[in-house]
């Protein structure tokens, strides 16, 4: 196993240039399912499945359903998106798989969600974790007691969260919330699953085989040594991914966990190895927030972004100098920049940001590589 480290890494950029099938290593009529991430970077990576491989998918599932006590007497319901996002279809599978019925009402409707969850005996629930505040919320306010509800699991992922977040969460429905990480790259969603220890997620090892890098030197770390999560597709027919270098900043550990499996386990994800944020499920690269900048002229290319959560949604502000004949324009002027770089960075990314302008020459210079973010979300 040690001389997989011989083998070169394969990088998202790799995933990009050979857009959309050039990586897949059967033939298309092979090909059942297609997947792509939402390409926020330039051209979207592709996912392409054979009939075994969307079984492996539901077995990876599967298990991590079982972990957080769904079986066939459960009725599962499904918030993550349905479409060419991995999150609701990699549920849905596994779903199937472990017996339970599932309800794929995928993202949105959030009233109607609620009445579902209390006229069809919801006994499990997916979702992202700010969606499932706000679900609780909106429940709330309308005279709802989520912990009479009767869910029993909750399974959760797709953005980063801290302990705090879950803690609201299961206080919220009265019922552990369970993490679950994946990526499109790779399969989708399943790569690890937490159980009912919380103590980390258990990698199906016999699908995935996961190392630790140093993002610097990209050598292998010991176990229990945080570093850049590497992943191998073990089992993967229509495109198997070797040494993926996920960005994602973990450490394993090899210990039998208290719940009596012996797979491998992560840690939560705690931050990226690259400039990569993620805000509301969706991954933003300072780069693009550049972009939109050089489009919408009128400024200077210095920008700063900073990430909050002053309550549970996460807000994001981009501070950006003025060009100096802007800022003596007087505010009306100023506003009209201010909205139209809203609009081309909303363009750019899909989410709204709020955008701040500053005098020319005041946000801070770096020598070498910039600091253009800072996230104030506290999600150590």
């Amino acid at each position: 196993l040690k001389d997989i480290e011989k083998l070169p890494f394969i990088t998202k950029d790799d995933l990009r240039e050979s857009y959309p099938y050039g990586l897949f290593a059967v033939d298309m009529s092979e090909i059942k399912e297609l997947h792509s991430s939402s390409g926020t970077t330039g051209k979207p990576v592709v996912s392409g499945y054979t009939e075994k491989d969307l079984d492996t998918w539901a077995e990876t599932i599967a298990r991590g359903l079982s972990m957080m006590g769904i079986g066939e007497n459960d009725i599962l319901q499904n918030t993550h998106g349905y479409g060419m996002f991995t999150g609701g279809f990699g549920v849905h599978y596994g779903c199937h798989k472990v017996g339970a019925t599932i309800i794929p009402i995928s993202t949105g409707q959030t009233r109607r969600q609620i009445e579902i969850m209390k006229d069809f005996g919801t006994t499990g629930l997916i979702f992202t974790p700010s969606y499932g505040i706000h679900l609780g919320e909106v429940a709330m306010e309308d005279g709802i007691d989520p912990k009479e509800l009767g869910i029993k699991a909750i399974g959760f992922g797709a953005e980063m969260w801290t302990e705090e977040i879950r803690q609201k969460v299961e206080e919220i429905f009265g019922a552990k919330a369970h993490n679950i990480y994946g990526l499109t790259e790779l399969m989708g969603p399943g790569v690890g699953v937490e159980c009912e220890a919380q103590e980390g997620l258990h990698i199906s090892e016999d699908i995935y085989y996961p190392e630790i890098i140093d993002p610097k030197t990209l050598k292998t770390l010991e176990a229990n040594t945080t570093g850049e999560l590497v992943l191998t597709n073990l089992e993967r027919e229509g495109m198997p991914v070797i040494r993926f270098r996920t960005k994602d900043l973990t450490k394993i550990t090899y210990e039998k966990c208290s719940c009596g499996r012996t797979h491998a386990r992560i840690s939560r994800i705690t931050g990226r190895s690259d400039d990569m944020i993620k805000v509301k499920g969706v991954a933003i690269f300072p780069s693009q927030i550049e972009k939109a900048l050089l489009k919408a002229g009128d400024v200077e290319p210095h920008y700063l972004i900073i990430v909050t959560r002053p309550g549970t949604l996460d807000e994001i502000e981009v501070k950006v100098e003025a060009s100096k004949d802007i800022f003596f324009d007087g505010v009306k002027e100023m506003m009209s920049v201010q909205n139209k770089i809203g609009k081309f960075i909303e363009n750019e990314t899909g989410i709204r940001v709020k955008v701040t302008l500053v005098e020319p020459k005041t946000l801070p210079r770096f020598e070498g590589k910039a600091k253009r973010v800072i996230d104030e979300r506290n999600l150590h």
